[in-house]
């Protein structure tokens, strides 16, 4: 058996500068005990690789003692079953990396410290200096528990303090004993030296030497825990994977086995030890939470409600967003009117206008949607409620290759794509996550309405059926329904390409109901706009100023002489200065660079009943596919302002110019639906993909995967039809 030794880390033999990590199950409170420590003074980590955010923030001590304060992933054990909890056995296990703690705070929910310790137990035995804090010390009073901290803190032979992150209190405790053992290690407070909590085996001994016998370790349990993880950990090259691989070949049980054993063990452990130092009432009524879970998760009832509070949440994004998104609109509209009467006439007024200002306002336009959606959900996920969604919809989600938290990403995707895939940051399983942002933007967006709104009118006419519904409004369901079933059919075949080494499966807590915390739930919403405006918001920049030049330039002499007869047309038919600006505009995009492009890719749209002018305002929609109505009423001179009815009026008199036959007939209006439908038709949706995969390889394949089934779809669309 194997008796630790104690080793000091750099930070205790004299630095000032020191790091925290803040551990502890999911639903421990954590991020609350977090955000009470260190305040505003937050930035997110620098975690290479990780596609989570991993939040560090100061935390003030005596002005000899600066802290970081480093908030890692929720996780229930140091054996990882998701990239989140790898993260956290990636940065305990590598005494290099430039985030290795000098001591640990490990928040525990005091109402549930048999499934909270488990964790601290393995932190225990890697000797870290550590503090336990038992979070919601009022709810385990309120179920009539009586915990003795001071026996826990022998048992355990580290401190113990108990805190209530919603109010405030024992916070201030926690920071006096986190400087005493910063300053001292384990042997603050007059605790003595540690013994092991777990007692290996002779043979769990064995494979830890054999691991020391090619790194250094930290100590034994250590040295377990690399022979255990060495194949994934990230830090290991690929000489030192080998070589531990090699070392372990003679073992004879399989690794999963020792994991099994010390799990075990450590329950056998904890339970006797919690018996004695938690005294729990005798006739132990009916908790408020079980009562509540008896409807909330009830086959029928809990679905029902579920899709209830999302039609709610997706009605106030939908609904309480449109007046403040209405708001940035005119502001920035009238700051650009505004311009192009102060500016001279250049080609910079332009860029500054139609490039920067309508780029500016793309990423500011969607933060109220973000702001709404995180809040509300933020709110369900402090209540409690948010971990019933997941258990109730895991099981029919993992059918095609989702996770029980897609639900919430695929319903909010209705209102807006952008904020539903950053929702799906808590879905765990990589694979799982990657599939839900995958097949989100199928998902038909509020930003689609216009272009539905505009070409259903020439499709389907507008009657009664049944006496009750019209067949418009049919057919806006339909559309909504066919997105639904093409994201389903996606994830299922993503299921089957995708390869992962993540077992999927369901680990989590039904927390407790509570009141939620204001603060925390601002702390979300402004981490989600931040990271929208500053992220994405630059590809979404960058992306309107290209649109920008290629609607706005083209060949001089061509966009001169699209001018010249723009004004000799409306000098003849006596147009007033509006008209002759509208007149000159759709020339002169006919002529762009934009124009250039939809010229040349008409053969190729030609078939799906498009012609350049349509395939102007695929290109130019890219900016948002809302951006498809402006650009029609441009190209047709109507001004850009116009309302759909003017449009539509103008649109139906359009006249094929080789058969005379109307261009927007059932069969193209239908086509272009049906594209719409499909198509990845927006910058700001590619750009958070970008953000959230850190890759440019997966928004690619999302935009071919999606173009292809979105021009197939039209295709046949076009050939029943036409």
């Amino acid at each position: 058996m194997y008796n630790p030794e104690v080793i000091e880390t750099p930070a205790l033999k004299g630095r000032k500068r020191m790091k925290v990590a803040l551990l502890g199950n999911p639903n421990s409170g954590k991020t609350s005990v977090f955000n009470k420590l260190t305040g505003l003074r937050q930035k997110v980590g620098n975690f290479p690789g990780v596609t989570v955010d991993v939040k560090s923030g100061r935390l003030d001590m005596n002005k000899d003692l600066a802290v970081e304060l480093i908030d890692l992933p929720g996780t229930y054990s140091l054996f990882p079953h998701s990239s989140d909890e790898r993260i956290v056995v990636s940065t305990l296990c590598n005494t290099r990396d430039d985030n290795y703690p000098d001591a640990i705070v490990y928040v525990a929910n005091s109402a549930q410290l048999e499934k909270h310790l488990l964790l601290f137990t393995q932190l225990l035995d890697l000797n870290f200096p550590i503090v336990l804090a038992l979070n919601m010390a009022d709810v385990a009073e309120g179920k009539g528990m009586k915990i003795d901290n001071a026996r826990l803190s022998k048992e355990f032979q580290t401190p113990v303090i108990s805190v209530n992150a919603r109010t405030g209190e024992g916070i201030d405790r926690l920071k006096i004993v986190l400087e005493e053992l910063l300053l001292h290690g384990v042997q603050a407070e007059g605790l003595s030296q540690r013994r092991p909590f777990y007692e290996l085996s002779d043979q769990e001994e064995q494979l830890s030497e054999r691991a020391g016998e090619v790194m250094e370790v930290r100590n034994v349990y250590h040295g377990l825990l690399l022979a255990h993880h060495h194949s994934w950990l990230p830090f290991l090259d690929n000489w030192l994977k080998v070589s531990i691989s090699h070392k372990l070949e003679s073992t004879e049980k399989p690794l999963l086995h020792y994991q099994v054993r010390e799990t075990m063990s450590r329950f056998d452990r904890l339970g006797p030890l919690l018996k004695r130092s938690i005294m729990r009432p005798a006739d132990q009524p009916l908790s408020r939470s079980e009562f509540a879970d008896r409807l909330l998760t009830h086959r029928v009832w809990g679905p029902t409600i579920f899709f209830v509070l999302m039609f709610l949440v997706f009605q106030a994004i939908f609904e309480g967003a449109s007046y403040p998104m209405d708001w940035i609109e005119q502001i920035f509209r009238a700051l650009g009117r505004w311009l192009q009467t102060s500016l001279p006439d250049s080609w910079f007024a332009d860029l500054l206008v139609k490039g920067i200002l309508s780029g500016l306002g793309g990423i500011l336009v969607f933060i109220p949607q973000i702001a709404i959606l995180f809040f509300l959900i933020s709110i369900l996920e402090e209540v409690g409620y948010m971990a019933r969604a997941v258990f109730l919809f895991d099981n029919l989600m993992s059918r095609f290759g989702l996770n029980g938290r897609s639900i919430v990403a695929l319903i909010s995707g209705g209102a807006c794509a952008v904020p539903a895939i950053m929702s799906t940051r808590t879905i765990s399983n990589w694979k799982e996550r990657l599939i839900t942002i995958m097949i989100t933007p199928l998902i038909s967006c509020s930003a689609r309405i216009p272009v539905y709104a505009l070409l259903i009118g020439f499709a389907i006419p507008s009657v009664p059926v049944l006496g009750v519904f019209n067949l418009q409004g049919i057919a806006f369901m339909g559309l909504y329904l066919l997105g639904i079933l093409a994201a389903l059919g996606v994830a299922l075949i993503f299921k089957l390409v995708l390869r992962s080494d993540e077992r999927s499966f369901l680990l989590m807590e039904l927390p407790d109901y509570k009141q939620p915390q204001l603060r925390n739930v601002g702390y979300t919403v402004y981490e989600k706009v931040k990271a929208f405006t500053l992220e994405a918001g630059k590809v979404i920049l960058a992306i309107s100023i290209v649109l920008w030049v290629l609607a706005d330039f083209g060949p001089r002499k061509e966009m001169a002489r699209a001018e010249e007869e723009a004004r000799t047309i409306a000098a003849q038919n006596n147009m007033d200065e509006s008209a002759t600006a509208d007149l000159i505009a759709s020339r002169q995009i006919e002529v762009s660079y934009a124009g250039h492009l939809g010229k040349f890719i008409e053969p190729v749209i030609r078939p799906l009943g498009f012609d350049w002018k349509i395939g102007i305002a695929l290109i130019t929609s890219f900016a948002a596919r809302e951006v498809f109505v402006g650009t029609m009423a441009t190209i047709y001179s109507i001004g850009s302002e116009s309302d759909e009815f003017a449009i539509r009026d103008r649109l139906a008199q359009e006249k094929d110019p080789v058969s005379g036959k109307p261009v927007y007939n059932m069969a193209t209006a239908l086509s272009l639906l049906i594209f719409y439908v499909f198509a990845m038709q927006c910058m700001s949706t590619l750009a958070v993909v970008r953000r959230e995969t850190r890759s440019w390889k997966w928004p690619i394949i999302q935009f071919l995967f999606m173009g292809g089934m979105a021009y197939l779809g039209s295709l046949i669309t076009y050939q029943l039809f036409a």
